[in-house]
């Protein structure tokens, strides 16, 4: 057998070529364009650090598309961030704001280090160094950065705050988007991620798939990253009457058969620095996590945890992709054959794009919106995808009283690709090309 690939942008080749066979008309050379960043940055700079040492910084952005209108990313601070991971990211939030009707291209930004380690000053002279060698690439109507792993509002405020010095006399506010509310910040935006999962999951179980599972009330749920999004998700759903069955972060997961408060979780775990050890729970790793006896499952923490060698034993009925490429291709293919629906991360987890839109329009007209305002606003865009994707996808389908969702038909996550690459393709040719 062959072996599977990790590699990010062969992954999301796979998934594009796979979408692209079901586009009719497409030209070979515009097929290679929408393939291809339009822009790869990669940057190294010194920094002096808390101890008076110097070292080099290595930084990525990628612009990946912006025929709808300027691109649009997070940027990440890991010490795995890479070239590809960065390209391929980019490349998927160009078909995420394409699929959920945002006027965004697609962009994603990462920088090399480990912020476990780094003080505040550290991150902060890291981060206004970025800017400063970003200043020609990123504005307010070009290229808009937004928070992504271990970066956050303090993070934007930073970035904001060294462009706008760059840039006086402007409103600078829209060149970014996750920033803290007293900086332009939307109401909303920090739990727009986790919250957009929630929205996604009850228009999906509202098509009825799933006839075991019509609604979250008393729905087991697991959820793999207790992070921002995962911890959001998980208060969320709970809400909702779902009873939160297992969660994780970094340093390993738990398991109640009873459930979970996320609540409490989130009070142990800011004591004690983990979720790990909270009285009444079985201890279980991150992988183990993915195989736990739930109806949903939600992956939020990094990619490629749903992989060819534990698909099979995944017992989730719904897979909920919170985070970005947590499924692989081969993965994907065995949870269709075993008849395992999967919002995909294109879909599920596009609340965040969705509502840094809404801030960057609130800052364009100096306004402040309501949080029910955003909310409802973000439900009704999630509510508008699932459907769309829905109808698409039954143009294809098989009677969803059938046992098993048949391999050769395209999956959710091909049918949201299809419905994203069409529109990009579309309006490129519509412009026109040139010269």
């Amino acid at each position: 057998m062959k072996t599977e690939t990790f590699d990010p942008v062969a992954i999301s080749e796979q998934q594009f070529n796979k979408a692209a066979a079901y586009i009719t008309g497409l030209k070979a050379g515009l097929i290679d364009y929408l393939k291809y960043p339009n822009q790869t940055h990669i940057i190294h700079f010194p920094v002096e650090m808390d101890d008076g040492s110097i070292e080099t910084i290595q930084c990525f952005r990628v612009i990946h598309n912006r025929i709808f209108g300027p691109s649009k990313g997070g940027i990440r601070y890991h010490l795995d961030v890479n070239q590809a991971e960065v390209t391929s990211l980019a490349k998927l939030m160009t078909w995420k704001c394409a699929l959920v009707g945002i006027p965004f291209g697609g962009a994603k930004g990462g920088v090399v280090c480990n912020t476990k380690v780094l003080s505040q000053n550290e991150l902060q002279r890291i981060t206004r160094r970025f800017t400063f060698e970003l200043s020609k690439v990123i504005a307010p109507q070009s290229d808009i950065p937004a928070p992504d792993m271990y970066t956050n509002e303090q993070t934007m405020a930073w970035i904001y705050d060294t462009y706008n010095g760059l840039n006086p006399g402007h409103n600078n506010y829209p060149v970014v988007t996750g920033k803290p509310i007293g900086l332009g910040g939307s109401l909303g935006r920090r739990e727009a991620t986790g919250l957009g999962c929630l929205f996604a999951t009850q228009q999906f179980l509202s098509k009825a798939l799933i006839p075991s599972i019509l609604e979250l009330k008393d729905t087991r749920v697991a959820i793999q990253g207790f992070g921002n999004v995962g911890a959001v998700a998980a208060k969320a759903f709970y809400k909702q009457g779902a009873k939160i069955v297992a969660l994780s972060d970094s340093s390993g997961g738990i398991y109640s058969e009873q459930g979970l408060n996320p609540y409490e979780v989130m009070a142990f775990k800011q004591e004690n620095g983990t979720v790990v050890g909270v009285p009444n729970t079985k201890i279980v790793s991150n992988e183990a996590l993915l195989e736990v006896d739930c109806d949903i499952l939600i992956p939020a923490a990094t990619a490629f945890q749903i992989h060819h060698a534990n698909a099979k034993q995944i017992k989730a009925k719904l897979i909920v992709e919170a985070a970005n490429n947590p499924t692989t291709p081969a993965a994907d293919a065995i949870l269709q054959r075993r008849g395992v629906y999967v919002i995909p991360d294109i879909l599920a987890n596009a609340g965040g794009v969705t509502v840094s839109y809404f801030e960057w329009v609130q800052n364009h007209a100096n306004e402040q919106w309501a949080l029910e305002t955003v909310n409802e606003k973000l439900q009704k865009k999630m509510a508008a995808a699932v459907d769309l994707v829905f109808d698409y996808w039954q143009n294809y389908s098989f009677s969803p009283n059938d046992a098993l969702i048949k391999a050769s038909e395209p999956n959710f996550r091909t049918i949201a690709l299809v419905i994203a690459i069409k529109r990009v393709a579309d309006a490129t040719l519509l412009r026109g090309i040139w010269p």
